[in-house]
């Protein structure tokens, strides 16, 4: 789905990555973790065709990135839930249909099809019952299910996700990530998610990437669960304690 190679990229005089490589095969699940700082947006704007590397080459589902087109094939999810204006006047219908428009067009009516498919999405993401809802009136975890079906509605094929739980409350981070282990497992859609959750993203992810400008880690969650915290520490490039969830 995504390769990077040698990829480095710099904001004025400050190296932000160096050096990156790594593959997400298709089906996986992937989490990236990191400090602050580490570099995790700006990676996910480099695959998002939203920067330019200064070195290196990007490539999406095996095209390099400067020739890729089919974008419909990604869906983002960014940090919503401790942001969005509650007073925005629309349904969750409405919020949904938007994931539409590239395919739809502008000024344009949507078809009988179209809307199948934006039912069809709210409903994949447990949120049916507030189909004609204002969004507003919605919990965080609600909110982040309806981005995530705004998403969903154009059917990609990989789904990157940027800290969507800030802000969302415990039991609806784990029905959120349980979500996203029905999407990866049953609708066979290869997610990377960028958290700081790392307890929580072993539990459900099938790779687990650790950047800190350059990538200290990749591997799956089992060999990730057994490094030390004199290891984690380093990566982190500041101590690090691992704390358990008692809920």
């Amino acid at each position: 789905m995504i390769t990077m190679k040698d990829v480095s990229f710099h904001y004025e005089n400050k190296d932000v990555l160096k050096n990156i490589n790594f593959e997400i095969p298709r089906g996986a699940f992937m989490g990236l973790v990191g400090p602050n700082g580490g570099g995790k947006t700006t990676l996910i704007k480099l695959i998002l065709g939203l920067l330019k590397p200064d070195k290196g080459d990007i490539f999406l589902f095996g095209e390099p990135i400067h020739k890729f087109k089919a974008w419909n094939k990604i869906g983002f999810v960014s940090q919503k839930s401790n942001s969005f204006n509650k007073g925005f006047p629309a349904t969750v219908y409405e919020v949904v249909s938007m994931g539409l428009t590239a395919k739809i067009g502008y000024f344009k009516f949507p078809t009988k099809r179209h809307k199948q498919k934006v039912l069809h999405a709210i409903d994949q993401v447990g949120m049916k019952e507030y189909t004609y809802e204002n969004i507003g009136n919605l919990s965080g975890g609600q909110q982040q299910r309806v981005f995530i079906a705004r998403s969903l509605v154009s059917e990609p094929e990989l789904l990157i996700l940027d800290e969507p739980t800030v802000g969302v409350d415990y039991e609806n981070v784990q029905r959120f990530y349980e979500l996203l282990h029905d999407l990866n497992t049953k609708k066979n859609i290869t997610l990377l998610l960028v958290t700081h959750d790392t307890g929580t993203m072993t539990e459900y992810a099938t790779d687990i990437v650790c950047l800190n400008q350059t990538l200290h880690f990749h591997g799956d969650p089992e060999a990730y669960c057994s490094l030390s915290e004199t290891e984690l520490s380093k990566f982190y490039g500041h101590p690090v304690n691992l704390v358990t969830h008692e809920h």
